[in-house]
């Protein structure tokens, strides 16, 4: 699997933000196949930072209504990544 198809958009939240700024922790939308390894080797080569950890969770997908038709959203894996103390990535900053 491609780096840059593993790891699809970084997830920028009020709790992200908070976790960025007490304990350098970044969360991501990772692809539903990639495992803690994957994720630590693509971020790690992306961005040139070092990972202290990974971990991973399922978010189920949503279900919602159109009137009396009843859909769902996709389910999803979010990633979230600590980094090594001073290591940071650039657009997360500012944020």
């Amino acid at each position: 699997m491609d780096l840059y198809q593993i790891i699809k958009r970084p997830l920028i939240t009020e709790k992200g933000t908070r976790q960025k700024e007490q304990v350098n922790q970044l969360i991501f939308e990772v692809d539903r196949r990639a495992n803690k390894i994957l994720v630590r080797n693509a971020i790690e080569n992306i961005f040139k930072v070092k990972v202290l950890s990974v971990r991973l969770m399922n978010v189920k997908g949503k279900e919602r209504r159109v009137g009396r038709n009843v859909g769902r959203k996709a389910d999803w894996k979010k990633a979230i990544v600590r980094l090594a103390p001073g290591e940071s990535i650039e657009f997360f900053e500012g944020v």
